[in-house]
């Protein structure tokens, strides 16, 4: 990968930042989203934000290589922390974290937004939690994308801030949108995930150490949740999502 060759995850990515955006990329590891955005005219400047010193100095030489130094600030930042007053951020993108972490990450630093940028999350996991911060915070869900890449299955949320927003539980755990449109790749992710957690009631069936009422019965609820998700026939009145 390279800035001028994303993986398709972030190629994904890439093309929910809006144009003209002034982008921070946070944990930008080597610089390839926001050096790529750039070198396409997509964006007019950003932030590429590290927390660790060895991707800090990767993406500080990617943005030489290129001649971006003037459009592209790399900075040595916990989080949204890299993310300056002055700077006019009209969008973030958080790629390559567990939702906790970027949970986390954005709980830290909500001072730091101005309630007016596009987020675009990328996250490894974890995403239930991560939905229902952004429901908490009033952050509506506009556009959801699952993709399978290297036998890894990997969701992007795209979220504005709105004031109020309401999703039940099961939204906050398939994702409202991904819910309706019902796209192959997404029953497929749940097919096999529903296998993963039967085998893991059956193990715990015939365990002899007993775990936690509370988390078996937070398992069985998911396994029924799963069930009656796929269950349900393929509504193909349902349009694709706009991209």
């Amino acid at each position: 990968m390279s800035p001028h060759t994303l993986s398709m995850r972030l190629e994904r990515v890439a093309a929910h930042v809006p144009a003209g955006a002034r982008l921070a990329d946070i944990g930008s590891d080597h610089g390839y989203l926001p050096v790529a955005l750039m070198r396409r005219g997509t964006i007019t400047a950003a932030v590429a934000g590290e927390v660790a010193s060895t991707p800090f100095h990767a993406a500080e030489r990617t943005v030489r290589d290129n001649q971006l130094a003037q459009q592209i600030s790399v900075r040595l930042a916990d989080g949204l922390a890299a993310i300056e007053p002055g700077d006019g951020i009209t969008a973030i993108t958080i790629c390559g974290m567990g939702g906790e972490t970027i949970r986390d990450l954005l709980e830290s630093g909500k001072a730091r937004l101005s309630r007016r940028e596009r987020l675009i999350l990328q996250p490894n996991g974890g995403e239930p939690p991560l939905r229902h911060w952004l429901m908490g915070n009033g952050y509506r869900i506009l556009c959801e994308e699952l993709l399978r890449e290297n036998r890894f299955d990997y969701e992007i949320i795209v979220a504005e801030y709105v004031g109020t927003v309401q999703y039940t539980a099961e939204q906050l755990y398939f994702g409202p949108l991904q819910m309706q449109a019902r796209s192959a790749v997404f029953l497929a992710k749940w097919q096999r995930r529903l296998r993963e957690k039967q085998k893991t009631l059956i193990h715990l069936g015939r365990a002899r150490q007993a775990i936690p009422e509370e988390k078996e019965q937070e398992l069985a609820q998911e396994v029924r949740w799963i069930s009656e998700l796929l269950a349900c026939p393929t509504d193909s009145s349902v349009q694709p999502i706009d991209r």
